[in-house]
């Protein structure tokens, strides 16, 4: 999709961190950091993917951008705004311009109201609207999602997985914001009706001009509907660029392991990479140096000691003026990897 070139989100070096528990009295405060000095951005109608195992901070990352949570450092800019230290009416009004899509459908929809109080919710907490107006508006969002006025007086518990899902996003689109977050918005649902919801953001996505934020374990979901990705490891971004190229020729070991990990049609052609062994390390307790070492097959003994920056491709600075981003010292040595069709 053909993007705006101007920015709507900057992420400027956030960090999330937690403290431990002390080991004794006294002894020095530890941390644990669920998201460790990630940088991104994301344009206008542009969607970016972030993607990780369980785990790895995508969803803490998310949750700080939109400032459920009190990201430790960094900065968050909306079109130009900082709204990492914003309070009160301040930050109420720039929420009416960042919403979010939940995972579970159900869970995140109150029992007690009906579909079409769901959806007027946000209007009657954050617009200006007379109670006519905001039914009306609630009815007309119903129905572009796909739902009729006999089920907007119906309650979530009458409503399938997908129909619940569609009642979140006419509820995250009711203040008209121009950014959406969507984490994992599909995973609760059958794979059937996957694909509905994936093309019912899409649509939107042109009707509104909206800009998502799409969290998802899912590669095959990611090359769908994103622009660009960053892969997350441990709170980390170890490679960050446009999808096409990504999937394409995938430069950070781990991936190269999640690629490798798509199921293919044919299962007697063998995988296209090293399988990577192991789980995620302990956050509280990370490797020195690369995060990743002890899991990538191709560790050497300059990954132990040193944390790789992320930095252009050396390869593709002339040809691609250094979009992708990787976080390996090795990023442009790797040997070329069979692409799945």
């Amino acid at each position: 999709m053909k993007h705006d070139s101007e920015l709507l989100l900057e992420v400027q070096n956030l960090s999330k961190r937690y403290p431990l528990r002390r080991r004794k009295p006294l002894a020095p405060r530890e941390y644990v950091f669920a998201v460790n000095d990630i940088s991104l951005s994301l344009r206008r109608g542009e969607t970016l993917g972030i993607v990780g195992e369980s785990g790895c901070g995508k969803t803490t990352l998310a949750r700080c951008i939109l400032r459920l949570l009190e990201p430790t450092e960094g900065r968050i800019l909306l079109r130009g705004q900082d709204v990492t230290h914003l309070r009160g009416r301040a930050l109420r009004e720039a929420r009416r311009s960042m919403q979010f899509v939940f995972q579970d459908p159900y869970s995140s929809l109150d029992p007690r109201l009906r579909a079409r109080e769901l959806v007027r919710e946000p209007l009657d907490a954050l617009g200006k609207l007379s109670r006519t107006e905001a039914d009306a508006q609630a009815l007309g969002l119903l129905e572009r999602v796909g739902l009729s006025a006999t089920q907007a007086r119906q309650f979530p518990h009458e409503f399938s997985g997908g129909q619940r899902q569609r009642i979140g996003i006419a509820r995250a689109l009711a203040l008209r914001p121009q950014l959406v977050v969507a984490d994992e918005p599909v995973s609760a649902l059958d794979v059937s009706v996957r694909a509905q919801i994936l093309n019912l953001m899409a649509d939107l996505r042109q009707e509104f001009g909206l800009s998502y934020l799409i969290i998802s374990h899912d590669l095959a979901i990611i090359e769908y509907v994103c622009d660009r990705v960053a892969i997350v490891y441990l709170g980390r971004i170890v490679e960050y660029g446009s999808v096409e190229r990504i999937f394409q020729d995938p430069r950070h070991p781990y991936t190269r392991a999640l690629l490798a990990a798509i199921p293919r049609p044919d299962p007697s052609v063998p995988s296209r990479a090293e399988d990577i062994v192991g789980d995620l390390p302990n956050p509280s307790s990370p490797p020195s140096g690369c995060a990743f070492h002890p899991r990538c097959p191709y560790a050497q003994p300059i990954c132990t000691k040193s944390v790789p920056p992320l930095t252009p491709m050396q390869a593709e600075l002339l040809t691609s003026g250094g979009e992708r981003q990787v976080a390996c010292f090795f990023a442009d040595t790797l040997p070329p990897i069979e692409v799945v069709s």
